[in-house]
Order: C-alpha cells, then sequence, then structure tokens
C-alpha cells in the first residue's frame, strides 16, 4: 500500500502473532489422550486447529471452550485416559491439515480402534507412506477403500486398523520431519517395549519438549538426531500455554525487513530453535533482527524479536541440512532474496512439492510471473533477484503461505496485481491482511 506521495507505507508497531500451529495441534491431542482436565491457552485459532479440535471431540475427548476471539481461544480437554478413544460414528475430517492426519494416524494405531481419516482436496494429495510404513511395522493395519495397504504411496481417505498390541520398532526414517517423528511418539506411547527414531537431520522437535509436561519419560539426542520413548506410559492432564508461531512471524519479519522506515516489534514468540531458522537465515542476508528471550513454558522458549528494515541485503546458500527447520517459510524467504545483490540458494526442497501445493513450482512460476529470476535446478530453488515489478493475478492453489507470500509481495513492492485466493490464509493466520493494514496504518 502506498502513501499520498506514492511511496509504499513503512511497517511499524507492535504486534503477537497467531499462536503457534504445530504446539496447538499437539497440546490438543496429548490433552485427548490424557487421565484428568488439561487447561488449554492461547491455542491457535485457525481452520486447521479446528478441524483437530473436531476430531479429538469425535473421538470422545470433552473440549469445553473458555475463551475465544479471532487469534485464539482457550479450552479445558478431559482426556479419554485409560478407558481410550471410542470408535467415531463418522470418518474423521482434517480438513487442509496434515499435521492432525499424521498424528491422528500415530496415536490412532496403538488403540483397538478403527477409523477413516479424509480431508479437503489438497489433503487428499499429500503423501501418508511416511507414517504408514513405520506405523505397520508396529503392527497397524491401513486400508484404502477397503483394501489393505500394498506397500506404495497412499493418500486419503485412509481407514487405521489399531490394535492394544502394538510392537516398538528402531526406525531410520528417510525425510526429517516432525510430523513423522511425532505420529511414532504418540504411537510409542502405546507400544511394547521401547520406540527409536533417528532421521538424517533434526527436525522441529514440539512433540518430545511437550510429551514431559503430560508425564511421559522421552530421551532425545539432539547431536544424533534421535529420539526414543517407553511404551506403557499412561499421559496426565497438565496446563499449556501456546506462545506466536515462528512460521506466521516470518511474514511479519520480512515485510519490515523490505520497507525503508519499518520497524515492527514481535511479541511472545516461540522462539525454539528448531523453529527460528528462517529469522537466522534473514539475518545472514542481512535483516536486522533482535531477539530477546522473556520465558520457557513447557520447555519451549519464549520472546520478543524487534525487525528493522534492511536496506542491503546479500544471498546465502542454505544447505539441505537446514531445510527440514524452515520448511514453510521458503516461499516468503525466496521473496525476501528477491531483493538481494546476487544469488540465493535452497538446497534440497524437495519436501515442498508435497506440501499443501507445490510449492517448489508455484514459488518459481509466481516469482517469474512478477518479473523475477527464480528457477528449480534439481531439488534446488535458485533466486538470482530481480525485484518483483509486473502487476499479475496469482493463484496460490489453496496454499495459505503461497496466498501471504503473494499478499506480500504487492504490499511490499507497491504492486497493484491481485491473489486469487486470500480465504486460504484462514488456515494458519485469520487475521493476516488485519494486521498489515494496522501495522501500515490503513
Amino acid at each position: 500500500m502506498q502513501d499520498d506521495g506514492g511511496s509504499i507505507r513503512a511497517f511499524d508497531g507492535e504486534l503477537e502473532v497467531p499462536a503457534d500451529k504445530s504446539i496447538s495441534h499437539r497440546a490438543l491431542m496429548m490433552a485427548s489422550m490424557a487421565e484428568g482436565t488439561s487447561r488449554l491457552e492461547h491455542l491457535l485459532n485457525s481452520r486447521d486447529v479446528r478441524s483437530t479440535l473436531d476430531c479429538v471431540r469425535e473421538l470422545g475427548a470433552q473440549v469445553d471452550v473458555t475463551r475465544m476471539d479471532d487469534m485464539s481461544f482457550d479450552a479445558l480437554v478431559t482426556g479419554w485416559g485409560r478407558r481410550g478413544p471410542r470408535t467415531p460414528d463418522i470418518p474423521l475430517n482434517c480438513g487442509n491439515s496434515g499435521t492432525t492426519t499424521r498424528l491422528l494416524l500415530g496415536m490412532l494405531a496403538g488403540y483397538d480402534i478403527e477409523a477413516t481419516l479424509e480431508g479437503d482436496s489438497s489433503l487428499k494429495r499429500r503423501p501418508m507412506r511416511r507414517v504408514v510404513k513405520p506405523l505397520t511395522q508396529m503392527g497397524a493395519r491401513f486400508t484404502k477403500d477397503g483394501v489393505p495397504w500394498d506397500g506404495e504411496e497412499v493418500t486419503l481417505p485412509l481407514t487405521v486398523h489399531g490394535t492394544s498390541s502394538l510392537r516398538a520398532i528402531e526406525y531410520d526414517s528417510p525425510t526429517a520431519s516432525g510430523q513423522v517423528k511425532g505420529s511414532l511418539l504418540l504411537a510409542g506411547l502405546n507400544a511394547e517395549g521401547t520406540t527409536v527414531l533417528s532421521e538424517p537431520y533434526l527436525s522441529r522437535n514440539h512433540t518430545e519438549l511437550m510429551l514431559p509436561a503430560f508425564g511421559a519419560e522421552v530421551e532425545a539426542n539432539t547431536l544424533r538426531y534421535t529420539v526414543s520413548i517407553k511404551g506403557g506410559q499412561q499421559l496426565r492432564a497438565c496446563d499449556v500455554f501456546v506462545p506466536g508461531d515462528p512460521s506466521s512471524a516470518m511474514f511479519i519479519a520480512v515485510a519490515a525487513a523490505l520497507v525503508p522506515g519499518s520497524d515492527v516489534t514481535i511479541h511472545n514468540l516461540c522462539l525454539n530453535p528448531t523453529r527460528t531458522a528462517g529469522l537466522d537465515v534473514a539475518m545472514r542476508m542481512g535483516c536486522d533482527i533482535e531477539m530477546e528471550e522473556t520465558a520457557v513454558i513447557g520447555g519451549e522458549p519464549i520472546g520478543d524479536v524487534r525487525i528493522w528494515y534492511a536496506p542491503a541485503l546479500e544471498g546465502v546458500h542454505v544447505q539441505a541440512a537446514e531445510i527440514p527447520a524452515l520448511i514453510d517459510e521458503i516461499p516468503v524467504l525466496a521473496l525476501l532474496a528477491t531483493s538481494a545483490g546476487d544469488t540465493t540458494v535452497f538446497e534440497g526442497v524437495q519436501e515442498l512439492r508435497v506440501k499443501e501445493s507445490n510449492r517448489l513450482a508455484s514459488v518459481v512460476s509466481g516469482l517469474t510471473a512478477l518479473g523475477c529470476t527464480a528457477r528449480e535446478v534439481g531439488d534446488d530453488l535458485v533466486i538470482e533477484g530481480g525485484v518483483p515489478e509486473e502487476d499479475e493475478t496469482l493463484d496460490p492453489h489453496g496454499d495459505h503461505r503461497l496466498a501471504m507470500t503473494w499478499v506480500l509481495a504487492n504490499r511490499c513492492f507497491g504492486l497493484e496485481g491481485d491473489v486469487a485466493d486470500t480465504a486460504c490464509i484462514d488456515v494458519s493466520y485469520p487475521s493476516f491482511i488485519e494486521q498489515l493494514d494496522e501495522l501500515q496504518g490503513l
């Protein structure tokens, strides 16, 4: 947005971004498995999290929402505890949420229960073999349209046939994924023996941080990228506060970094090192960012982040080992990289092809349409600069991260293009456009 003089309005002010989506999902699921009543505060009020809420209710958890606003809600959750979940009367609708789906598959694998999971058209394209394979090795069964899983890639709708005789395994995951890790840890709670998972790089660790708050013993080696959990543990109710989402905050940070005169402070943000990689990359590019930790709640460091306009950005090389910790931030970091003085390379980003959309192809085509130079080189994303300067209508293909990126492209570079679908932003950040307006004084 431009002021009357034709220049782009700076982003200025203080705010809180929506609650962390990953932590909100896990808090609802663990509270549902727990014995007793948990008090959950500041859960993200978004479509994805509401999908998880609806699913655990259908499985027998009692969820009483005690406060709600446009950004967050509080809830009292009485779990099914030792009696276990009930068999749902209808398919569990996971909406657009891959996290809901994959964690539920693991959670349900250890109970004598049968449940069918379904989702929207985007979620039905996302691969589930990455969790189905190890869960099958543990003793769970899966069918699609009544046909047993054959070992190949599989998508929703999918039926999980759980078992109370689940067996612990040692699993070497080919993918560094917080969803895979979380799924196996939740399954491992009800397995006989100790479940051990190793991954090629360290992925988001919210599951192993939160489980001890609910009374479970977990061993994690962040240097060897391994985590283990003993079976037969019963979760106990606890209180959880959910901090702000670093992935959402990254879009505000990039907006401030790109527009002259900007100065923004984000309060009560999750500063978990597996979640701040996007901010770290932005600082390597030359962004002026300060982070101050103010508390640690439930193992999660929380604090404030201040971002200023960055007049001189430089290209960086982001290695494949870094990608799992910033996979959701790559689209907006690619937009930031268009203002760098030289080439930026994101190495090994093939996981973008199986997110809510094919984000890799969409980032390249979208930036190219805006007049930038971006390309796929094998599994790498290469940005060679050339700031957005074309007014184009861009389709985010129902992907909230892409929609927010294209909204920022227009805002930060004074373009008058259109984003074909902004409703999908409600998946993670319903107040995004409203908060941009407030920071720009509109």
